[in-house]
């Protein structure tokens, strides 16, 4: 479980993070990641739309989705020199469903290290 200092809860940080944040795509997921000036830990949210299914399958991608952040937790920490942290959002799509929880969890993984490779090879805009 994300403890509340690792969760968004806001709906201005949510748009904020989708809106200006880099986009990372996978079979299953939508990724965005904004670095967060205001926060110096990372911080997680999650949308589940209805197209994902019912209330039962919706909780349940969500629940897997937050096992996969919590165990990815330090591999999206910032680095020693950073004193701004991170938030990611995750918009589940109608596929995430089916998909392994390996397959969740590798695709928030890969988000992470295309983020982490992207913003230190150019430290000014991050959007796609």
């Amino acid at each position: 479980m994300l403890a509340k200092a690792n969760r968004i809860t806001r709906g201005a940080d949510y748009r904020a993070t989708v809106r200006r944040g880099a986009r990372f795509t996978g079979a299953s997921t939508v990724t965005y990641i904004r670095p967060n000036p205001d926060s110096s830990v990372v911080r997680f949210g999650f949308i589940v739309s209805k197209t994902v299914g019912n209330a039962v399958m919706r909780n349940r991608v969500r629940r897997r989705l937050k096992a996969a952040a919590y165990d990815l937790l330090p591999l999206y920490s910032p680095s020693p020199g950073d004193t701004a942290g991170l938030d990611v959002v995750v918009r589940a799509l109608p596929a995430s469903v089916q998909a392994p929880w390996a397959s969740l969890h590798e695709e928030l993984s890969r988000a992470s290290s295309r983020f982490t490779s992207r913003s230190h090879l150019s430290k000014g805009s991050v959007r796609s």
